[in-house]
């Protein structure tokens, strides 16, 4: 049964249309989006999906088929921040959208809401931010609100950070908003300019596969936000408002100025990568519009050593799906997104895709890890309306 379909035997009428974004999985540029770097995502095939008809009268109905839970009713001039709606809480992201729209003083007067996901959760591919992109274009078309996509991921990057209370950077929701199809999506932090970057990896006789761990470490607790905060700290140190200003050329220089300061070990770390990934993202960039897309592999595979032991944020199954792929002959492969768990990504030959993801699959049952899932990331469209 389709979304539209659903949406009519929940609520009892049709929706005046239907929306889908995606999730994206990070090509090269980790942790750097909130010390106003550079990223490099690129939008995936899987989306989440809303039918969604406007309100009158203040009410705002949200429902899941992806949760075994009831329509959660709420009223949009009663919504709380940092409040949990819905079973699990996954009703306040979309609630937030709404929330982020009145406060920024757009008269959104409630809505019915149908979504459903193909987007996996807990994998790092930005399951969230999907809803809150795919909420914020069905009301800003239903509302004309007149809002670009760049705007709409502003607002919600807005909702997570201060309704949902999850401090991440805007990479996600710029990905999910303003992804095209054959390209990946090359992002300024600072300024929040974009530049659309050709990956035509099937042209290049080229393949890139998610590999989808399954697992998340408790260790990741808390993570984010100490090393963001370590972030901060290795930049007051150098006197500069973010770790972006510091050039890689002078990297050295000021890791000996951030020592002689007496910066933990572990600033020192973090400033090391992310100088280095706002690099790595610059060199990618470089090698993609020379048509050197094979470069881009050492690349890869320098990110992960950096995420690995500076950043210090990959785990076992991570590790092992970059060994055995490079063992198997992959181009590149790293761990992408927050880390302690989720995904990585290996860009291989694709005559040789098959037998490479075998390899994987028997490293891990070799280690008596559960498989991973895995999957093809073919650069998508952002978010758009379906109907």
């Amino acid at each position: 049964m389709s979304v539209a379909a659903q949406f009519s035997d929940l609520y009892g009428y049709e929706p005046a249309g239907v929306w889908a974004a995606p999730g994206r999985v990070n090509l090269i540029g980790e942790y750097t989006d909130f010390n106003e770097g550079f990223v490099m995502p690129l939008a995936l095939p899987h989306t989440a999906v809303a039918a969604v008809a406007r309100r009158e009268d203040g009410v705002l109905r949200l429902h899941s088929a992806d949760i075994d839970a009831p329509i959660a009713e709420l009223r949009v001039d009663e919504l709380t921040p940092l409040s949990s709606y819905g079973q699990g809480g996954w009703a306040a992201y979309p609630a937030g959208v709404v929330w982020a729209l009145r406060e920024a003083g757009h008269a959104v007067t409630g809505a019915d809401v149908h979504l459903a996901s193909t987007v996996p959760t807990g994998a790092g591919l930005s399951s969230s931010a999907a809803l809150e992109v795919v909420t914020a274009l069905a009301l800003n078309d239903l509302f004309a609100l007149g809002l670009t996509g760049p705007e709409l991921a502003v607002l919600a990057q807005r909702a997570e950070n201060a309704f949902v209370g999850v401090p991440c950077g805007v990479m996600d929701q710029m990905a999910s908003a303003c992804g095209t199809e054959g390209h990946a999506l090359h992002l300024d932090c600072r300024d929040l300019s974009i530049r659309q970057i050709p990956f035509d990896l099937a042209a290049q006789g080229l393949q890139l596969l998610v590999f989808d761990t399954r697992v998340k470490h408790e260790l990741g607790d808390g993570a984010y936000a100490e090393r963001r905060a370590g972030c901060e700290e290795g930049a007051r140190l150098l006197g500069v408002s973010h770790l972006r200003d510091v050039p890689f050329a002078g990297l050295d220089e000021a890791l000996a100025r951030i020592e002689r300061a007496g910066a933990d070990e572990k600033v020192v770390r973090y400033v090391r990568h992310i100088v280095s990934d706002d690099h790595r993202v610059e060199q990618v960039i470089e090698l993609l519009d020379a048509g050197e897309v094979r470069a881009i592999g050492p690349v890869l595979y320098d990110g992960h050593r950096s995420l690995r032991d500076d950043l210090r944020i990959s785990c076992p199954e991570l590790d092992l799906v970059v060994t055995a792929a490079r063992s198997a002959g992959a181009v590149g492969a790293r761990m992408t997104g927050g880390g302690f768990g989720g995904s990585a990504i290996v860009l291989t030959e694709a005559a040789e895709a098959e037998s490479l993801t075998k390899a994987v699959l028997t490293a891990f049952e070799d280690a008596g890890f559960r498989p991973p899932r895995v999957f093809p990331a073919v650069p998508s469209a952002g978010a758009h309306r379906l109907a």
